[in-house]
């Protein structure tokens, strides 16, 4: 090839644009597929089956008919709290496969190709969302076994699993930062595990805030998972008020802020 063939082709490259070039796109879609087929080889749609089914299971055949007596309608008392844990069972999946794409090297294998450093997340972020609606679906399935039903009738069931959703895409995007900087799977699980295990028995989706001892009550009606699950119950019932769902936006906008945070220092280490 002449020179002036080869000084043909770079100029005509470099008319090409930027964006043209590295396809963002199609580079999203196609580290997508990636993440959803792995999760799909990993099991973890299975695991976002049983994760429900074992919570109902545990919580509503020793407990319903204590709860009975009581008069509480222990199926639809447990339903938003089985959801939530499923949305936490997807976020902790976020954290795991966040953090194995770091101690791999995948990262870094990204940042030296040419593409957007927004594609890697985002991809991740769509991976995250297709098993947040399984786990979601899922959980459905489990509450209605157990006699949970609908009463809000469109617009209450809309804003429930808009509540649902939600919280589930805040708290993947949390996971997620929180895997990038946790720097080892083994340290990932437990920022992921405890905080969930702690929050979601210390709240009220599995009894009433009076079950518990007086002196820890105000922190089990006022921590998130609680918050959460009063918004998705009043929503079920439709009887939401502003008064209900203001601690639930407080919460949304602090995981927010938090992930951002996460995800700022995350995407700083994988640069460094």
């Amino acid at each position: 090839m002449s020179v002036s063939q080869t000084g043909a082709l770079t100029s005509s490259f470099r008319e090409v644009p930027a964006e043209a070039r590295t396809r963002p796109l199609q580079q999203w879609w196609a580290l997508t597929a990636r993440g959803v087929s792995k999760v799909f080889r990993n099991g973890e749609f299975v695991f976002a089956f049983v994760s429900p089914v074992f919570l109902a299971v545990c919580f509503y055949l020793p407990l319903s008919s204590v709860m009975n007596s009581f008069g509480v309608d222990y199926g639809q008392f447990l339903m938003p709290i089985i959801v939530l844990q499923s949305v936490g069972f997807a976020a902790s999946s976020a954290a795991m496969r966040a953090s194995f794409d770091d101690t791999e090297g995948i990262n870094t294998r990204f940042r030296v190709l040419p593409m957007p450093a927004a594609v890697p997340m985002c991809a991740r972020l769509a991976t995250n969302v297709t098993l947040l609606v399984v786990s979601l679906i899922c959980a459905t399935v489990a509450c209605s076994a157990i006699g949970w039903r609908p009463m809000g009738g469109v617009v209450g069931t809309v804003g429930l699993y808009a509540v649902a959703f939600t919280v589930g895409v805040l708290i993947a995007l949390l996971a997620d930062g929180i895997g990038l900087v946790a720097g080892s799977p083994e340290a990932t699980s437990q920022a992921m595990m405890l905080p969930t295990l702690i929050l979601g028995m210390m709240s009220t989706g599995f009894v009433p805030v009076s079950q518990f001892p007086e002196w820890i009550q105000p922190f089990v009606r006022n921590q998130p998972i609680s918050q959460f699950v009063n918004v998705m119950r009043a929503t079920d019932y439709g009887a939401l008020s502003w008064d209900i769902l203001q601690p639930t936006v407080w919460w949304c906008v602090g995981l927010f802020v938090t992930a951002v945070v996460l995800l700022a220092m995350g995407s700083r280490k994988v640069r460094s």
